[in-house]
């Protein structure tokens, strides 16, 4: 609950007055105690507004600062002193000790009965009780749902929304899995990990975040002695005993998602991988299979293909298991289809190499020279079979053993990365360039030469003269010499761009 004494002097028909203690109004008050015990601290828990009339105040100043102390001591919100019977005013004395312990001193008038402040209050605290309980039974359906749909991504997101804090997955290597919202302060991460390498099952801590504060709760997954990683909230005020539930929760609901029996995990897998082989098959409807499938995407409906291409069959299934056995383990259903030799897993948009590097860090290193790993751009569900495409084109330009690399680091080299083009283009520089390799081996010429700087300069006659250390004339004679050789024209661009890229090809 939420209560500060600040509220308390804001309920206009109370007319309570402040007389010491404003550094103090947001210590929050949690129960209501009339009390008129010369020393009723040792009856105290914390967070009572304790309301005296003053009967049993003790006599001299240095009692008073005493009584005042160890109240402020035991951790109490506030003192309401109500005047008009024994003391017509607060006395001067207690309100110098109340400010030099900043605990909020309040005065009640007479005519303001102490049942109708404690009614008040006590109403307050109910009215939160009550919103409390209303707003985990709402978010708890919402967080079971997104489990049931969404996965862990989904418990996170809501669980974080329920509680205003960032809510991190973290593996049992204390390695974020998944976090709503992203960004968290590398101080945070490192106080975070320190309380998992405590042991403790369930641990709170405070650490700085930015300028402010944050309150940190980490709390251990777990079914009996499997350990399956971690959850944590951060949050920039104490976590309320509802976010404590709802974080309880969530942790239920992440443990039950790591503890499905295999069976079902690998009937999900399997469901998977024929929603993936519909999506590439020419089926008309496709729908029931793209919603299958879009459960791989990322917040943005985004998702990228991931191809592996092993040297056997037998090796694409022991990647595969090893890829299952990592998305097990952060909490990711598998969506995968083997082909023969070719392995083919959906990824989301938002994911890059480093997580495949993370999939595949299983494999054994002998295997892992016999494979090629690429990645696709990120696209819409309804363009999967496109970034399959991409993916397995930028897979069959990796190299056997090397990293992981993304089709957007093809662009400017593709045509001469992929072997298929690639043997097309070595067709073409064999059929084209041989003229001329010749006659510049008869004649003593420089026409292939004379011909790449005319087509890198886009056929600027100025530019590839310069380039050569001749005259434009002397290129311009050398490059009609060439149109006659190979019997075209250099002022069609096709022709221009084809022999470029022959040239390129071959390395001339």
């Amino acid at each position: 609950m939420n209560l500060p004494v600040r509220w308390l002097l804001s309920q206009p028909e109370l007319a309570l007055q402040l007389r010491a203690g404003a550094v103090g109004l947001g210590r929050e008050i949690t129960f209501v105690s009339t009390t008129e015990l010369s020393d009723p601290s040792q009856w105290l828990t914390g967070g009572e507004l304790i309301l005296t009339t003053g009967i049993g105040l003790p006599a001299t100043s240095g009692e008073r600062r005493r009584y005042v102390r160890e109240l402020s001591e035991s951790g109490i919100a506030a003192i309401g002193f109500g005047t008009g019977l024994s003391h017509a005013s607060v006395p001067e004395d207690l309100i110098s000790a109340a400010e030099e312990f900043a605990l909020p001193l309040l005065e009640v008038p007479l005519p303001t009965p102490f049942a109708a402040v404690a009614k008040k209050v006590m109403g307050r605290l109910a009215e939160q009780q009550y919103e409390a309980v209303l707003r985990a039974s709402r978010a708890q359906p919402r967080m079971t749902r997104a489990a049931i749909q969404g996965g862990a991504s989904s418990t996170i997101r809501e669980l974080a929304v329920a509680c205003s804090a960032t809510v991190l997955l973290l593996d049992t290597a204390a390695r974020v899995v998944e976090a709503y919202p992203d960004g968290v302060d590398p101080t945070v991460l490192t106080e975070i990990e320190g309380l998992i390498a405590a042991g403790s099952g369930s641990a709170v801590s405070s650490a700085a975040l930015g300028q402010g504060g944050a309150t940190i709760a980490v709390q251990t997954i777990s079914i009996g002695a499997v350990v399956h990683g971690y959850l944590a909230a951060v949050s920039p005020t104490m976590l309320s005993h509802v976010d404590q539930v709802l974080l309880g929760h969530a942790n239920s609901l992440l443990a039950l998602d790591f503890e499905k029996p295999r069976r079902l995990r690998a009937a999900q897998n399997r469901l998977n991988s024929e929603a993936l082989g519909l999506l590439l098959s020419t089926e008309l409807d496709l729908e029931p299979a793209r919603g299958q499938v879009r459960q791989a995407a990322d917040d943005r409906g985004m998702l990228r293909a991931m191809v592996v291409l092993c040297e056997t069959g037998d090796l694409a299934a022991r990647v595969e298991s090893v890829v299952e056995e990592q998305c097990s383990g952060a909490a990711r259903q598998l969506f995968a289809r083997r082909d023969g030799a070719r392995l083919t897993v959906l990824l989301r948009g938002s994911d890059g190499i480093d997580f495949a590097l993370r999939l595949i860090d299983g494999v054994r290193s002998p295997d892992r020279k016999a494979m090629r790993v690429g990645l696709s751009a990120a696209h819409r569900v309804e363009e999967v079979a496109t970034a399959v495409e991409q993916a397995r084109l930028t897979a069959s330009a990796a190299e056997f053993g090397g990293r992981p690399i993304e089709f957007a680091t093809l662009a400017g080299s593709a045509l001469l990365t992929f072997p298929d083009s690639r043997r097309v283009l070595d067709a073409v520089a064999d059929t084209l360039l041989a003229p001329l390799a010749d006659h510049d081996a008869r004649q003593g010429t420089e026409l292939l030469t004379s011909l790449r700087a005319y087509l890198e300069a886009n056929g600027h006659w100025e530019s590839a003269a310069a380039t050569l250390g001749v005259h434009r004339h002397t290129l311009r004679s050398r490059i009609a010499r060439i149109e006659t050789i190979l019997g075209c024209d250099m002022d069609v661009a096709r022709v221009r761009a084809e022999l470029l890229l022959a040239i390129i090809s071959r390395g001339r």
